[in-house]
């Protein structure tokens, strides 16, 4: 059957028609401008919906496929599926790109979620809440070019709210904070604003502070299973064990994660620097540009603590993520260069013994 892509091709308008398979999925003009008519047909886009050991679930207009392993890609990626050669299938170029330094002592980026407009960074009001924590999260949805909104939880099993909410809003000026209970229909009410139809949201946070419950909250369905937390240390449970994309009545799509129990910082310096932007402000009135904000004359971050106005402890986290980010960022650089040498020296060598063969 020859399927009609038309309405995937730039130019396209929506009008008041129903949305089509792949608009379901979240397809729009930034992907239908990288792929022509012709291409269209020959290797029709798919979504990257889930990741299973086996391969890439992938989903499109008449297709639910899973290809083996061999795309670079990751959940919420576009590909045009080959479906003679499914690992060749080439990935379309992304809106955005949540990534890590895999945990372990390798030096892998490991690639989250991809295409995601809004990230709720989720976390608890109990003993979970951490500001380190969160603005680490924040850094990492403002390096990948995401819209963050911090989302507390458990807001009905708290005496008062107002302390939780007052230190999330000191991450950053730029990022909302909402605190609500996640059961029930409250989460499809306080996040309708982000959960519109064709976009796609995703749940990031440490485990058992309800990234599911708050997914299964806007399916409008207990289609993911849930667990407590442990009462001595208001520490979860993991409960999901794979990134997947789900999508609600409402026509957003949701990708619920694994809690991260680490989260490494890698080419985050734009993030880092938007979250501390008002430390960044004061470095750049320093007298010297090389700064350290340590003991140098005429330092006016250093100002800033002395009369009060800075907080010493963000100072603290924002010297430290920088130092991560810089040192994760550095050797992953330095591996990317040896495997571009190797490669060269096996080319080189390749090329040798086809010459002697000759």
């Amino acid at each position: 059957m020859v399927r009609d892509y038309s309405a995937f091709l730039p130019g396209a308008t929506p009008g008041r028609r129903e949305p089509t398979a792949l608009e379901r999925l979240g397809w729009g003009p930034a992907f239908a401008r990288q792929i022509g008519a012709d291409a269209l047909t020959a290797t029709p886009p798919v979504r990257v919906v889930a990741i299973h050991r086996s391969g890439l679930q992938v989903a499109g207009d008449g297709i639910d496929e899973t290809i083996p392993p061999g795309p670079e890609a990751t959940v919420g990626d576009w590909l045009l599926y080959d479906h003679a050669r499914p690992r060749s299938s080439r990935v379309l170029d992304r809106k955005s790109l949540i990534k890590r330094r895999a945990p372990g002592t390798g030096r892998e980026v490991q690639l989250i979620a991809a295409n995601i407009d809004t990230v709720f960074v989720v976390t608890s009001c109990n003993a979970d809440f951490n500001v380190a924590r969160l603005e680490r999260y924040v850094a990492l949805a403002f390096e990948a070019g995401i819209e963050p909104v911090i989302v507390l939880t458990k807001a009905d099993l708290a005496e008062d709210t107002a302390p939780y909410v007052e230190e999330a809003r000191k991450v950053s000026d730029r990022v909302p904070v909402v605190a609500l209970d996640a059961r029930g229909d409250e989460p499809a009410e306080a996040l309708a604003e982000w959960c519109k139809p064709g976009r796609t949201v995703a749940f990031l946070g440490s485990s058992g502070v309800g990234k599911s419950t708050l997914t299964n909250a806007l399916l409008g369905a207990q289609a993911i299973a849930t667990q407590g937390i442990r009462e001595d240390d208001a520490k979860g449970r993991h409960t999901t064990t794979r990134r997947e994309l789900h999508a609600t009545p409402g026509g957003c799509l949701v990708l619920d994660t694994p809690g991260m129990r680490e989260l490494q910082l890698t080419d985050a310096a734009a993030g880092i620097a938007d979250v501390f932007e008002d430390i960044e402000a004061l470095a750049a009135r320093c007298r010297f540009t090389d700064c350290r904000h340590e003991t140098e004359p005429g330092c006016a971050v250093l100002a800033a603590i002395e009369d009060g106005s800075a907080d010493p402890a963000r100072l603290a986290r924002w010297r430290k993520l920088q130092a991560e980010d810089a040192f994760n960022s550095a050797t992953l650089a330095e591996r990317r260069e040896k495997d571009r040498a190797f490669g060269k020296l096996v080319r080189s060598a390749t090329k040798a013994r086809s010459d002697r063969g000759a």
